[in-house]
């Protein structure tokens, strides 16, 4: 892919991705449907690398897609295209809202971006679960029970119980999910 192209599609992410590093999943899903470089599975394993290096999960994430799409030059060019908005819009929004910090219209405006981002991040985070505990690829030769990954289920089910119950720091949910993933060879 040509290295505009790759800032553009990014910048085009950038400028939309409201919410923060979940919300630009539903665009590189959009991607994965129009470029044959990019797949929803290797969105799904891109995120999970992000969610386990340091930095923004989105820069990560955008940053293995671009490198996937163009090598070396794609992956500097790639978070590029998504922070430059936010550099723009954060420059831009500081110092117009120190002059309307109290305008109606800016806070109603804020008001009905926050239902808009939680939309975008949760569609991102149905994705992701259907991503991991459902495949698509089953369902042309097998039975719908053959389509859930049930392991993948059970190890999802045990994690969300486990992190809702118990609230310990997110190595060790990453380090023991990586132990359960090897020993029941996912």
């Amino acid at each position: 892919m040509n290295l505009l192209a790759l800032y553009l599609e990014f910048l085009k992410i950038g400028f939309f991705s409201i919410g923060g590093g979940l919300a630009t999943l539903p665009f590189l899903y959009d991607m994965a449907a129009r470029y044959d470089w990019l797949t929803p599975e290797n969105i799904g394993n891109f995120l999970a690398i992000a969610q386990c290096t340091p930095g923004a999960l989105g820069v990560n994430t955008c940053a293995q897609t671009g490198y996937l799409a163009a090598g070396i030059p794609g992956t500097i060019i790639a978070p590029l295209g998504l922070i430059s908005p936010a550099i723009i819009v954060i420059v831009l929004v500081a110092r117009v809202l120190a002059a309307f910090k109290e305008n109606s219209a800016v806070q109603a405006a804020s008001a009905g971006m926050r239902p808009a981002a939680a939309g975008l991040i949760s569609a991102a985070g149905f994705g992701v679960i259907i991503l991991s505990l459902y495949s698509m690829n089953t369902l042309n030769g097998g039975t719908w029970y053959e389509a859930f990954r049930w392991k993948e289920i059970i190890m999802f089910g045990v994690f969300f119980f486990l992190v809702w119950k118990f609230k310990k720091h997110p190595l060790f949910y990453i380090a023991a999910a990586s132990v359960a993933g090897i020993l029941l060879k996912l």
